[in-house]
């Protein structure tokens, strides 16, 4: 009929339906403690417990034997708002980023697993639920980002290293981690972490650290620390340019080398 003009219904759904799916996209933007419970009664409860203290049905997830003792790792008490791998210094609470991040990648020889089946909006999700068993998080905001930049060149060459046994030396690293690495020191027998369990010092020989595989990762736990255990921030004490060669030592103690140490 002329004259008329058409209703532009199609253009008027397609309109509504995008409406509805940008309204969706931002009702999921921020992350639900509530969605995240679910997730944690399915995937973390049973070690970590149902009010997140560590003592779910798993409460011993791993043990290993190391230097002649056997080490028993119990699961993270969330109550206590401490978190041992963080991008921030020590005592400060960490990113979301560095829980999404543990989540998602698990943690190696802890019994702590990976969580890469689940998507981001999930680990998101458990993670703001995590949050919610200790009142760090409504009383303190998460501390900055310890920044570390990629190694320097010269790491991992034989003047590092020599430099990095003079700071091992210097430092006492060996009193825990032994002169060669091995997690032998005279203090290795007597480590407790800040729940009182016995903590035994990282052998250099054994394999990937915890905290990561990369160079970067072993050069954050100088910055940072590991807290709720005897491992200290070297921020203060140490130079970076210090720390960095220390990370040459400990990767060439990594490597089985015998190159650089002291005589």
């Amino acid at each position: 009929m002329t004259g008329v003009r058409a209703k532009p219904w199609p253009l008027l759904a397609l309109a509504a339906l995008a409406s509805l799916a940008m309204l969706a996209t931002t009702a999921r933007s921020e992350p639900s403690a509530t969605r995240g419970k679910a997730v944690y009664d399915s995937y973390c409860v049973i070690c970590h417990g149902d009010q997140g203290d560590g003592k779910g049905l798993m409460g011993i997830i791993h043990r290993a034997q190391q230097n002649g003792f056997v080490v028993t790792v119990y699961p993270r008490d969330f109550t206590a708002g401490v978190y041992k791998f963080r991008t921030t210094a020590s005592g400060d609470l960490p990113t979301d980023e560095d829980l999404i991040r543990t989540v998602t990648n698990g943690i190696v020889r802890s019994g702590m697993p990976s969580h890469k089946d689940l998507t981001r909006a999930q680990i998101e999700d458990v993670v703001e639920y995590i949050k919610s068993f200790s009142p760090r998080w409504t009383e303190e905001l998460p501390g900055d980002v310890v920044e570390i930049g990629p190694p320097p060149k010269h790491v991992g060459t034989k003047a590092s290293v020599q430099k990095g046994n003079e700071i091992y030396a210097l430092m006492k690293c060996g009193e825990c981690h032994g002169e060669t690495g091995l997690g032998d020191g005279p203090s290795s027998a007597n480590l407790k972490d800040d729940w009182g369990d016995r903590i035994v010092p990282f052998d250099f020989t054994s394999g990937p650290l915890k905290g990561g595989t990369r160079t970067e990762d072993l050069a954050r736990t100088f910055l940072t620390g590991l807290d709720g255990t005897p491992m200290p921030s070297y921020d203060q004490t140490i130079t970076l340019d210090q720390q960095w060669d220390l990370v040459s030592y400990c990767l060439y103690l990594m490597q089985g080398g015998d190159e650089g140490k002291s005589k």
